[in-house]
């Protein structure tokens, strides 16, 4: 039940139902093909505001919904935390999860009420958390209490906020706009470094300064030298390791090369670049890999995990990281990490990148985050640079495949061609990429800030509104005692109407 405070004079608290009726109106969804369709997605959660949406064809929808009418409010009972409700303008169809309500008072004032921490708080309370999903059902929602105030006095509290909140959303709007500019900006910084564009190429300053250089090519010689070497050393310790040591060198023909990518179809690179494999650019005493598939439990004390959610446009963000037993752990040796890997999301998100920092040396990685342990010959962060890109990013998304969740196989990862600079030209690539990051980072941030400061802003004016300190009192209001008198008496002389299609139920 919600928290019961004093309300200004003429004011009343009333339970839930006097004030709203829940419409539940199920119907078949084949019968109204070119309606609207309404689901909680289509809802912006804290502002009101409806999304982009479809019709019921276009959506396929079979199973039954309700029928919503112009003037009611749409609530969605579903994780209520999210704070989803509207007011509808036209005639549709909406999930079962939205409860289609007939407002008895001011239907904007009963919204923003909807809207308001106050109201979220005790709806969340009365729904408790008895499911990974939870919902609030009718007997809870009946439990939640409305301040109510006197009848003109809701409008006169409508219209201020429309004031009020407009001249808010104006600055979120432009704020959002900043925000989506600098994303953009970003996205420009990554396109232009993987094009050979953000910096000179070394074949350029070598030009002009006389000089020769190092074609990637030959690096990339000597990386798959060293790989073979590292790979070796790696064989000839687990077969001594092992109470077998070789007798000769047969054991080295067991080396695979690793596989080359198909340049046929790939795009010509700036002069001195050249296309490697992922495959071609792991250490050699190690592979490509991912990690622990059931972590169990968060254990204090435990061995650092790394989830999908802890890379951070190439960063491994550890405020909400998880520890995870040891003996589970151990038993994914493979994905034991010392600092400097390339972690790629591997389920859900595709394509979200990290280092590991040389901090995190010990931890393991979760199931859908694939480890490549990245040759110490070409730089980490470039190649970190190159998966972040929007293009590989959406390479990758499109070979990933959706049974639950969208997931991509390791092996396409492995396979996947990086187009690789000379080595003191990655280094520049990266330092660039790195300092125009942070200055839109620093951005960023500020604007997310501003963004919080304006949604507790919105809360406060909520409460203001709803404690009566937004506009003034009039003693000659009818107070909202009477309001509800009324309202109670226009309901029991209301003809009873029959409820089309299926019953609604009531959670």
């Amino acid at each position: 039940m919600s928290a019961i405070g004093k309300l200004p004079l003429g004011w009343q608290w009333t339970d839930f139902p006097s004030v709203a009726t829940i419409a539940s109106n199920l119907v078949d969804p084949s019968d109204h093909g070119s309606k609207p369709h309404i689901a909680p997605d289509h809802i912006e959660r804290n502002t009101g505001r409806l999304l982009a949406y479809r019709t019921i064809r276009e959506d396929k929808v079979t199973s039954p919904k309700h029928h919503f009418r112009p003037g009611q409010l749409l609530y969605s009972k579903i994780r209520p935390y999210l704070n989803k409700c509207v007011r509808i303008t036209f005639t549709g169809l909406c999930s079962a999860d939205i409860y289609p309500l007939d407002s008895h008072i001011n239907p904007d004032y009963l919204l923003a009420y909807i809207l308001s921490d106050d109201f979220v708080t005790s709806v969340v309370s009365a729904a408790g958390s008895r499911t990974v999903l939870p919902k609030v059902n009718q007997e809870q929602l009946a439990e939640v209490q409305v301040p109510v105030a006197p009848e003109r006095e809701q409008q006169r509290i409508v219209e201020a906020l429309d004031s009020y909140l407009s001249r808010l959303d104006s600055a979120v709007a432009s704020l959002q706009k900043v925000q989506t500019k600098l994303k953009a900006y970003r996205a420009s910084v990554l396109k232009a470094a993987v094009e050979g564009r953000l910096v000179p190429t070394e074949a350029e300053i070598a030009r002009r300064e006389g000089r020769d250089y190092e074609p990637a090519s030959v690096l990339l010689a000597r990386i798959l030298k060293e790989r073979r070497r590292r790979w070796e050393e790696a064989e000839l310790a687990r077969m001594k390791k092992a109470g077998k040591p070789p007798k000769d060198d047969a054991w080295k023909t067991k080396y695979q090369e690793p596989e080359a990518p198909d340049t046929s179809k790939l795009p010509l690179l700036p002069e001195g670049w050249c296309w490697a494999s992922v495959d071609q650019l792991t250490d050699g005493g190690r592979r490509l890999a991912y990690g622990v598939l059931v972590p169990g439990e968060d254990l204090a004390g435990g061995v650092p995990f790394i989830r999908v959610g802890d890379l951070r446009d190439g960063t491994v963000d550890t405020t909400e990281l998880k520890y995870i037993a040891r003996s589970v752990a151990d038993q994914f040796p493979r994905t034991y990490v010392m600092g400097g890997e390339v972690l790629i999301s591997l389920v859900g998100t595709i394509g979200r990148t990290a280092i590991v920092p040389r901090s995190l040396a010990g931890a393991n990685v979760a199931r859908a985050v694939g480890m490549f342990p990245s040759t110490s010959m070409a730089s980490e962060r470039w190649i970190e640079i190159w998966f972040r890109s929007p293009s590989t990013r959406a390479e990758l998304d499109g070979k990933a495949h959706e049974v639950a969740r969208k997931t991509l196989n390791l092996e396409d990862v492995r396979i996947a061609a990086v187009a690789i600079p000379p080595r003191t030209e990655q280094e520049r690539i990266v330092s660039e990429v790195e300092d125009l990051d942070s200055v839109a980072l620093a951005q960023e941030s500020s604007v997310v800030s501003n963004l919080q400061r304006l949604a507790r802003l919105r809360q406060s004016i909520l409460k203001w509104a709803f404690e009566g300190k937004l506009v003034d009192q009039d003693p000659n209001d009818e107070p909202a005692e009477e309001l509800l008198a009324r309202i109670r008496a226009e309901r029991a002389a209301a003809p009873m109407t029959k409820t089309r299609g299926r019953k609604a139920k009531s959670s």
